[in-house]
């Protein structure tokens, strides 16, 4: 036998005359005519180089060869079967990728998750989270279908955006905000807070010096609280372990906020669930936000 491979086709033919035992109603079976039939199962004895058919009787039945072949063409068909059924399933219902930044990757945003494959039960969800300036990459690259992303204030219009006021934090315990060069603690070159950072350090006149980089935001306000140095955050996310620094210090930041966009045309499950993003965002950002700022919502 030089080719081991064994085709469905040939496999279908053989189990419904094995079942049935007969060519003709096999034939019926597999809707292909008696002679194609008896022509796919010889094809199969010449692959297999044994006789799987004893003809010699009334009924057809298999001999000890094709009784052993049966077991497995029936195993082989039932895979066949679930396989196109799982992708069928998969192709009905579709996924749904979305970007988001950290500070919603985890607890504000895994009870909508969770509520949303209560009522799309076996749409995927595919989440990445990063720094804004990838995600809007991948955005553009059309890598993602929705995607929550800092931004300055008008930069690119989306579905929804809520103002994101941004203050200067420092450690309750370990304050670093009279070093001198004051120390830094900052996102990896390229984030969003970082470069606003450091210009408004040099219009202020103050010597600065970046003193720790992650790209995590646990690390971030950790480094912070501990006195490894100053950082420029969303206020919102300050703790009780955090002072924030009034008055603007050293100078004041240009405003910036959270914007969700989405691919056009969209399927119903992806519009639903950026209708739930838009909801949890006007949570989120309403409670952290300052009086008198309101979301702008296209939605």
């Amino acid at each position: 036998m030089q080719d081991p491979r064994l085709d469905p086709v040939l496999l279908q033919s053989f189990v419904a005359v094995a079942e049935s035992g007969s060519f003709t109603r096999a034939a019926q079976r597999v809707h292909l005519t008696q002679s194609t039939v008896s022509q796919q199962v010889r094809r199969l004895e010449e692959q297999l180089g044994c006789v799987l058919l004893d003809r010699g009787g009334r009924y057809v039945t298999t001999t000890p060869e094709g009784e052993r072949l049966l077991g497995y063409a029936r195993r082989l068909q039932q895979l066949m079967a679930e396989a196109v059924g799982q992708l069928r399933q998969s192709a009905g219902q579709g996924e749904i990728r979305l970007g988001v930044p950290e500070d919603f990757a985890a607890r504000p945003l895994t009870p909508v998750l969770a509520g949303f494959a209560d009522d799309w039960p076996g749409m995927r969800l595919e989440v990445t989270s990063g720094m804004s300036h990838e995600l809007w990459q991948r955005f553009q690259d059309r890598e993602l279908d929705l995607v929550l992303v800092k931004q300055r204030t008008g930069q690119a219009q989306g579905l929804a955006s809520w103002p994101e006021p941004l203050c200067w934090i420092d450690s309750r315990s370990r304050p670093a905000v009279a070093r001198d060069p004051v120390p830094l603690v900052a996102f990896p070159v390229g984030g969003l807070y970082r470069g606003e950072m450091m210009h408004a350090l040099d219009a202020g006149g103050r010597r600065w010096r970046v003193a720790f980089v992650s790209a995590s935001l646990a690390s971030i306000l950790a480094a912070v609280a501990d006195g490894l140095g100053v950082t420029l955050l969303p206020r919102r996310l300050a703790t009780a372990h955090h002072t924030v620094l009034e008055h603007g210090w050293p100078a004041a930041v240009p405003d910036v906020e959270l914007s969700l966009h989405a691919q056009p045309d969209l399927p119903a499950a992806a519009r639903d669930m950026a209708a739930r993003l838009a909801a949890l965002c006007e949570t989120v950002m309403a409670a952290g936000a300052p009086p008198g700022l309101q979301p702008k919502n296209s939605l």
